[in-house]
């Protein structure tokens, strides 16, 4: 499998997907669309990093704007009956320490379940999106791939802060994180709904790792909490909807891909358009602006944002009586290669166990191939959890 879009140092140590930003090295975000633009700086978080000492290795493949499953359909990467993320691999194998990934509708999450990594997408505003290749501004963030909770924790302690060049981030100049808090007496809720529409091998690392907290003093029950089809539904409209939005400045003109033929503007958009997205992202488009559209911007894309609101609030209601909630990042251990033209929805089937991490804002940390959602700037509370188990294998 090809994991790099453009490798740039052999003995880099840090590996960043190519939805974000390194200053001269080339930037596809997985589109035919930005073929050929290098940008003239690099993201904040990358900065930071390479300010640390640590050296990017390359840009890893990513699926065209982070919209697919895993990565399946970059234009830089290669088709593999095998569907695996390039940056959880590399984590995996060893070959860097950790990876940057931009979470907007659970790429990155899926990627890290089917691996067998760890990736945390942290709380919204947390990590600085400047030197984000933007698609779903309002719930995107870019999140760190590691072999484990203490790696995650090395690389969040240096990218995490304000950033004043960035409108979403947060006042704080810096977070604490720890892996080490005692989780005894904590308490987590296995979601009843989630783990039905997982297969039955997800559903068994899902009760072998509730097993694992157990013994760490940790209290488990299942509950019944049936927002997340909500949230699903919700963020993929307010997801396509800001996407629609965001694609549009890729008109063939100032950068990237333009048509070879063409006879006026118009068709040098259309055609250069045309050329440079595919099927999926088109499809995002296209739905996306139906439901932006006068007669469907009421009952879907506005009531989504009041759906978010709502769901905010039933989430940080059921809070109050666990510390997290565990749940599948997939309905299954491995994913078949499969037609483009079936992308959308298998998108949205699969959107239902991490959109509403994206949707409300939330912190969502995947390891042992199960997803542990949290309250908003309490990623302690996961990483910990999740060393505890993590520290029972060693």
């Amino acid at each position: 499998m090809k994991y790099y879009a453009t490798e740039i140092n052999t003995k880099g140590n840090i590996a960043v997907d190519d939805t974000l930003l390194v200053k001269g090295v080339p930037a596809y975000a997985g589109s035919r669309i930005l073929e050929g633009f290098k940008p003239l700086f690099s993201a904040e978080a990358v900065v930071r990093l390479e300010n640390k000492g640590y050296t990017v290795s390359g840009k890893t493949n990513v699926g065209e704007f982070g919209l697919d499953l895993v990565g399946e359909f970059s234009y830089t990467g290669e088709k593999s009956e095998k569907l695996v993320g390039a940056a959880a691999e590399l984590v995996k194998e060893g070959s860097v320490k950790a990876a940057l990934g931009v979470d907007m509708n659970g790429a990155t999450r899926r990627a890290a379940a089917l691996s067998g990594v760890d990736f945390l997408k942290p709380t919204y505003g947390t990590v600085s999106r400047y030197g984000v290749i933007s698609c779903a501004a309002s719930g995107e963030q870019p999140g760190v791939y590691a072999s484990d909770v203490e790696g995650v924790k090395e690389i969040m302690d240096i990218i995490a802060g304000h950033d004043e060049k960035d409108g979403t981030s947060l006042k704080n100049e810096s977070y604490d994180y720890t892996v080490n808090a005692d989780v005894s007496g904590k308490r987590v809720a296995i979601i009843k709904e989630l783990l039905e529409k997982a297969d039955g091998k997800t559903q068994g690392i899902v009760k072998e790792y509730a097993e694992s907290l157990k013994k760490q003093g940790v209290k488990v029950e299942e509950i019944s909490f049936d927002i997340f089809d909500t949230a699903n539904v919700a963020w993929q409209i307010l997801m396509t909807a800001e996407t629609c939005n965001n694609v549009s400045r890729y008109d063939g003109v100032k950068y990237g891909h333009r048509a070879a033929e063409y006879r006026n503007i118009d068709e040098l958009y259309v055609n250069s358009r045309t050329e440079g997205f595919n099927f999926l992202t088109k499809s995002v488009i296209l739905y996306g602006s139906d439901v932006l559209s006068k007669n469907r911007y009421k009952d879907c894309y506005d009531k989504s944002l009041r759906v978010r609101r709502v769901i905010s609030e039933r989430f940080a209601e059921i809070m109050k009586n666990y510390d997290a909630l565990l749940t599948p990042v997939c309905s299954k251990t491995e994913y078949e290669a499969y037609d483009i033209s079936d992308a959308f929805g298998k998108v949205f089937e699969e959107g239902v166990f991490t959109a509403l991490a994206n949707l409300i804002g939330t912190p969502a940390l995947v390891s042992g191939k199960v997803q542990l959602l949290g309250k908003s700037f309490d990623e302690s509370t996961l990483l910990s959890i999740a060393s505890s188990v993590e520290r029972m294998g060693e």
